[in-house]
């Protein structure tokens, strides 16, 4: 084609807003920042990648628009750009989808339609969360690694499950095809091996109609930093750093590399807000998880340094935060930011950052820490009903729980049952206390989250290379069971733990010298409301441990954990159901209480009639 023949910076429509490739009825228009660059073009298919036939104009602000009537939806592009004598070409910052990392930007139209209908994720008092990797969630025979498609075929497990919401880890394009996500080289477009956008809208309505709300992780405290298409974006920098999209100096510096977005710069804040909201605008995600926000809020990981502050960080965050809020009520909003701080869950409007909730340090830890411990002597009761009664501005829902999560189970630490047993994952110690830690999870005021596999007993410490292995599933399906009923119980669905989805809990009964606990949770009070949790943590079975109760009358097991329903080599100690009786000269009600060894009982009393 003659550039000679090619009209000059084509206007974008007037009607066309935003950043990056948009698809029209009629050709595509173009818009990218690049202040410092003498020339801009859009290359691609449609113009046989000529630099001269398609230049942009420049704007105000260092952008530069066009409009390319040959360009359509698929089309592989880059932009040229000039700056001086170098020249050089650059995939989109904000395209949807790549080719590969490396390779080329492919122009994408919205389709949230596709998304399915509107869906109200449930609120944080019904939310079970379940944490997922969908490069090794499910990955079918022969293939390397899993796709969209390929865990779209295990949603109905995890409806029966009784899970109704499901955390993604990363899937912005990053380097490779197997990756844990957390380097995203691409912020805008959806990792081509898992699917692209096409892929993640089938996901995303999939889950909806099995009633699961989607969680998707984003990283915001750095980029890459390898395949970054960011990097030097239209050719300046200084101290050889990362140029427009990122600070040139010590506070590029995270421990990821020197890639931490310049919070300071108003196209740069935009375009994160700007990407936070897509989710919600164009694929329909119910909630986003931010990782270690503390690296967005401080330099060095260091809240307590006043010098360590990054302050525009924060005010980053309460602004991303507050226009998700304003425009999507609903929206689920998790900090991993583990200093357990309440001032990242307070509202905007309070000076705080305005999530909804945060990974809870406070719990994981000494949960973890009493369940490995290799004797009984060594566990701390102390340490650990502290951790139940943790909470966050005053709401319990404002913490989210667990004892397995993508940290927690990689990079030199091991699924809990490895950890508590790294012989024989699959043994009887194993089994008892990975699931006495799931039945804390289950119980404790919070929402509770499952790492992928927990469920079956997955031993291997978490790599994006290998897949979970589901023949566990099969192996284990008595501990599957007890997991199921779990979380029933906690989202009472049997109308007789009501307790479980308040904020209330007691601690009825702690014997640090017999490893046992027991703490009554309730949300209005009274039978069918009112539950109690009564946990060993000692290997040998406790015959008498007398506990206050509430309500005089009938308190039924529940759950027992070491019922042989969920194995056949447990004991099905404390079958029965217990009858209250007066405390001594106090009148209070109590139950004594028998529990096998490192087991625990969920009981309560039935309803009420009305």
């Amino acid at each position: 084609m003659s550039t000679a023949a090619a009209p000059i910076h084509p206007p974008v429509p007037s009607d066309v807003a935003g950043m990056g490739g948009i698809v029209l009825d009629e050709g595509c228009a173009f818009r990218v920042w690049a202040p410092n660059a003498d020339f801009v073009s859009v290359i691609g298919a449609f113009n046989d990648w000529n630099p001269e036939e398609n230049p942009l104009a420049r704007e105000e602000g260092g952008t530069w628009s066009g409009h390319v009537t040959a360009a359509k939806e698929g089309d592989p592009y880059r932009y040229h750009l000039r700056r001086g004598e170098e020249s050089f070409t650059r995939p989109d910052p904000c395209g949807r989808a790549m080719d590969n990392s490396v390779g080329n930007t492919l122009l994408w139209k919205p389709r949230r339609e596709l998304a399915g209908p509107a869906f109200t994720p449930p609120t944080a008092d019904q939310l079970v969360i379940y944490e997922m990797h969908i490069g090794s969630f499910h990955v079918p025979e022969g293939e390397p690694h899993g796709t969209f498609e390929s865990a779209i075929a295990q949603l109905p497990y995890l409806r029966s499950l009784g899970v109704n919401a499901v955390e993604v880890m990363p899937i912005a394009e990053f380097a490779g095809d197997l990756s844990w996500g957390y380097n995203p080289a691409h912020p805008y477009a959806i990792e081509a091996a898992y699917g692209g956008p096409a892929g993640f809208l089938e996901f995303i309505d999939a889950a909806h109609r099995h009633g699961i709300a989607v969680i998707l992780d984003v990283v915001y405290n750095h980029f890459g930093p390898s395949d970054l298409g960011l990097w030097q974006f239209d050719g300046w920098s200084e101290n050889d750093l990362g140029g427009i999209y990122f600070y040139n100096d010590w506070r590029a510096s995270t421990p990821w590399g020197d890639t931490r977005p310049d919070y300071g710069r108003g196209e740069v804040r935009t375009y994160l807000r700007d990407n936070a909201l897509m989710w919600f605008h164009e694929y329909g995600v119910d909630g986003l998880r931010y990782d270690m926000t503390v690296f967005v809020r401080t330099f060095r990981g260091c809240p307590g340094d006043a010098d360590d502050d990054l302050k525009e960080g924060w005010s980053l965050l309460q602004w991303i935060n507050r226009e998700i809020h304003e425009e999507f009520p609903h929206a689920i909003l998790i900090a991993e930011d583990l200093q357990n701080s309440e001032w990242l869950v307070k509202g905007t409007e309070y000076g705080g950052a305005g999530f909804t909730s945060q990974w809870d340090a406070a719990f994981v830890h000494p949960v973890r820490d009493v369940m490995i411990q290799p004797s009984d002597e060594g566990r701390d009761i102390t340490k650990l009903a502290a951790a139940l009664q943790q909470s966050y501005d005053g709401d319990a829902f404002k913490r989210v729980i667990y004892s397995e999560s993508h940290d927690e189970v990689a990079n030199g630490k091991a699924r809990l049952p490895t950890e508590i047993h790294p012989d024989e994952a699959g043994g009887i110690a194993a089994r008892k206390r990975s699931t006495l830690a799931a039945g804390l999870v289950m119980t404790a005021p919070g929402i509770p989250m499952l790492f992928q596999g927990q469920e079956f007993l997955e031993d291997e410490w978490f790599r994006d290379s290998v897949p979970l292995d589901w023949s566990k599933l099969d192996r284990f399906p008595g501990i599957v069971a007890m997991y199921r009923d779990l979380i029933a119980l906690r989202l009472n669905q049997g109308g007789v733990t009501a307790g479980l989805t308040g904020h209330h809990l007691e601690i009825v009964h702690m014997d640090d010298s017999m490893n046992t606990i027991a703490f009554r949770r309730w949300r209005e009070g009274g039978p069918g409301d009112d539950t109690l949790v009564i946990a060993n943590l000692h290997c040998l079975p406790i015959e008498s441990i007398t506990v206050r109760v509430p309500c005089e009358g009938l308190w039924k097991v529940r759950l027992n954990s070491d019922s042989r329903y969920y194995s056949p080599d447990f004991s099905d100690h404390s079958a029965g159901d217990f009858e209250s009786a007066p405390l001594g000269e106090s009148g209070e009600s109590c139950i004594r209480v028998s529990v096998a060894g490192y087991s625990f009982l969920i009981l309560s009393m039935d309803a009420e009639a009305p």
